[in-house]
């Protein structure tokens, strides 16, 4: 007894002097913002001079947090491509200091890096890569296009689905396992033009970031990466516009605050015009035809005093392509985004989002007997809180919670009276997929530091419809009806993350991360890459959650004062229920498409060299990818496991940016792929006189290797003037390669016998002009 009073008393002594030496704490909090637009500024750095833990960066809505002691102060505040400031403070209490930056001019960098010189090197974050906005206006692209999904695609460890499109594959992942979020709604299908462009326009977007691994536990639901891409919040100051007119397009933008210095509304418009070109021909064949895209950007926020925020953004783009009066075919997205910031004390910072997602595509065929509309659709509604806790200096702690309601309408077809086709629907399908997560960022010591947390993801399936079961061979063995709202079938599972950095000097670190992901909502397709029609369906009694789980290491260097970058990263990942389907399987208007399901392992692994050239006035980067993706399923290629569609052994990217003068400044992009794994016929045979191929090894072939050249130049108006503008030029696949799209197989007509191998390319030497303009 008398050790246990000890034991209490000694307690509570600690207790009580921790609790005196916090009320001699005291917090320094406050927002970051551009001094010309009031935007705020993503993962800007708030230190105090002289100390090498006291310290904070910005998180994703510009809020910092520091507890140091009562005193006076030097505060540092860093944000690449701005000014550093300092300010002069003295804590007797807690503090609100905001800070706006200027921009520096003279600085001409490249930016895939977080926001401190070495922060690549000393944050324990592992896989992720930031992308400036700057940095995607001078590299080279399709017709001068500025894309997002383009230029990250020159990035080890990402690699383009192919030519022309803008899906891609992240560390052996397929192209449905990236999440991809604009302002925190989810984006199922990022393409324009069947994939030539991206829906994204460079002119409304801030930030953007990517994960290739160690994702934070607030992100999930996809297995291989997650894309993060937020808005322009818009100018706070005055009212802008700028735009640009290109070959195919244009775009406008305008901002400007709706009360100075307290709310601002962003929009920003872009369309394509080659449907207009159509109506100048004389020929009734071709002046009938629609090909375009149009994509709207919108964003507004107020500030309603110093702790709460609101915004509203959202998106609608659309894509639409007729043949004369015969067919009809478009797609599009719409997504909106309601937040609410509350700061409930200078630790306590949260978001709060009502989200919605609606992706949907409509085929027409409007010949008089055969007429039809087939209608789908994948729509969502989500619900998100997300808190940021700063409990020490050493301990930054973000938890929270999301549900998301899915409805999947897998189509709908309908057709007039006279029509020789049948209507037909097929049951939507509803599930709630909800999650929790705890993560907390611990600096250890002035070397160690760490990012751990546990995220805890269900998903359920809803009523009403019939639901079946198959068998392996797909067979019926079970069907029965639920009525809505009824709960179907639960899956429930723990995805543990880690991540860790070791620095061993002030310029070098290694890395370590563990990652288990789970992806619930699954993309069934027929084609090589994305496609507007391809199918999603969801977890159900024979569709299990899809499992990742990936181990990674790497080494960080910087030199020559941070000028240069470089890091080589080895990553192994294991992945489970992966799903492939039985040969011959047609998915379109297959009511039944679980039968057809097959599910196996996969693996992948490889190695990522990174060498980057931040600062002067020439930079770039060398990225570099070995890598291997296999899968193995038991009823296909006799058991063996085979190389999947998205393995590419070898990737490599070389970007140059070269600023010649204040006004010139020129640029290239050169790309080097082994090419993708195929199924190609190992021989042929005659069946009543038609040949049928006959196939042996599950994608045992390669298409040939790809490589091309770009380059472009930028010519900037002359200073001084209140509108500003440039122009743009630019030559895609310099030296005219003639790089496989596709490669079909048939018969030779002048000996049967004879197999002749079609090579299909899509772009040959493609140049470009755009005018620029900002005022």
């Amino acid at each position: 007894m008398p050790n246990t009073i000890r034991f209490v008393l000694i307690s509570l002594l600690c207790i009580l002097f921790q609790y005196s030496s916090a009320q001699t704490k005291r917090t320094l909090s406050g927002n970051v913002t551009d001094a010309k637009t009031g935007e705020t500024l993503i993962g800007a750095s708030v230190r105090l001079v002289g100390s090498s833990t006291a310290g904070s960066l910005t998180n994703a809505y510009g809020f910092y947090s520091v507890i140091i002691a009562e005193g006076k102060y030097e505060v540092s505040v860093s944000f690449i491509g701005y000014k550093t400031t300092f300010k002069q403070v003295e804590i007797s209490k807690d503090l609100r200091l905001n800070v706006a930056l200027e921009e520096d001019n003279q600085l001409n960098e490249v930016v895939i890096s977080a926001t401190q010189k070495n922060e690549n090197v000393s944050s324990p974050q592992m896989g992720l890569q930031k992308l400036s906005v700057r940095e995607i206006n001078d590299v080279p692209v399709l017709l001068g296009e500025r894309d997002v999904l383009k230029t990250l695609q020159l990035l080890p460890g990402i690699k383009s689905a192919g030519e022309g499109n803008s899906g891609f594959y992240v560390r052996g992942g397929a192209t449905d396992q990236n999440l991809i979020l604009l302002d925190e709604a989810p984006v199922y299908n990022a393409s324009h033009l069947l994939g030539f462009f991206s829906t994204f326009n460079s002119d409304a977007i801030k930030d953007v970031s990517v994960y290739k691994g160690g994702m934070p536990a607030q992100y999930g639901g996809r297995l291989a990466s997650v894309l993060d891409i937020k808005m322009n919040d818009g100018n706070r100051k005055e009212f802008t516009a700028e735009g640009g007119v290109g070959l195919i397009s244009s775009r406008l933008k305008v901002e400007g605050p709706i009360v100075k210095d307290k709310g601002s509304f962003m929009l920003s418009a872009r369309r394509t015009y080659m449907d207009l070109f159509f109506k100048l021909s004389s020929d009734s064949s071709i002046n009938s035809n629609t090909l375009y895209f149009y994509d709207l950007n919108a964003k507004a926020n107020y500030q309603l005093d110093d702790k709460n925020t609101i915004y509203l953004s959202g998106y609608f783009g659309r894509d639409k392509l007729g043949l004369a009066e015969t067919f009809g075919f478009n797609w599009g997205n719409a997504t909106v985004t309601l937040r609410w910031n509350h700061l409930y004390s200078n630790k306590l910072f949260s978001n709060t989002s009502l989200i919605y997602s609606n992706y949907n595509y409509v085929i027409q065929n409007m010949m008089e007997d055969n007429n039809f509309k087939v209608n789908s659709s994948i729509k969502d509604f989500n619900l998100k809180q997300d808190f940021d806790y700063r409990l020490s200096n050493d301990h930054s702690l973000k938890f929270g919670l999301n549900v998301i309601h899915h409805t999947i309408a897998p189509g709908k077809l309908s057709a007039d009276e006279n029509s020789s086709v049948n209507p037909t629907t097929y049951e939507d399908r509803k599930g709630l997929e909800s999650a929790m997560y705890v993560s907390d960022e611990w600096a250890v010591n002035d070397r160690f530091n760490v990012v751990y947390g546990l995220r805890l993801s269900s998903f359920s399936l809803l009523g009403p419809g019939n639901f079946k079961s198959y068998d392996a061979e797909g067979n019926t063995i079970s069907s029965q009806y639920y009525g809505p709202g009824s709960v179907v079938k639960t899956y429930l599972n723990l995805e543990p993350r880690l991540s860790a950095s070791y620095q061993l000097n002030p310029s070098a670190s290694i890395k370590g991360a563990y990652t288990r992901n789970v992806q619930n909502i699954h993309l069934m397709s027929n084609s090589t890459s994305t496609s507007p029609t391809d199918l999603y369906i969801m977890n159900s009694n024979n569709v299990k959650p899809e499992i990742a789980d990936q181990v990674a290491t790497g080494y960080f260097k910087n030199f020559n004062d941070d000028k240069y970058e470089f890091s080589a990263e080895i990553y192994y990942k294991w992945m489970q229920n992966q799903i492939e389907y039985r040969s011959g399987t047609d998915l379109r208007g297959n009511g039944n498409v679980e039968a057809d399901l097959l599910y196996g392992d996969g693996r992948a692994y490889g190695i990522e060299l990174f060498l980057k050239k931040r600062f002067g006035k020439f930079n770039g980067w060398i990225g570099y990818t070995f890598s291997r993706t296999e899968r193995q399923f038991d009823t296909l290629n006799e058991g063996k496991w085979f190389y999947a569609k998205q393995d590419r052994t070898h990737d490599l990217s070389l970007v140059g940016i070269y600023k010649a003068s204040p006004r010139w400044t020129f640029s290239s992009v050169f790309v080097y792929n082994t090419g993708n794994a195929v199924t190609y016929p190992s021989g042929k045979y005659q069946i009543n006189g038609t040949t049928a191929f006959y196939y042996k090894e599950k994608n045992g072939y390669r298409t040939p290797a790809y490589h091309r050249l770009d380059v472009a130049a930028t010519l900037e108006g002359k200073p001084g003037k209140k509108m500003q503008s440039s122009w743009s030029f630019g030559i895609y696949n310099v030296y005219n390669r003639q790089n496989a799209f596709s490669i079909d197989f048939k018969d030779n007509p002048d000996d049967p016998t004879r197999t002749e191998v079609v090579r299909t390319t899509l772009f040959g030497i493609i140049p470009s002009v755009t005018w620029n303009f900002k005022f």
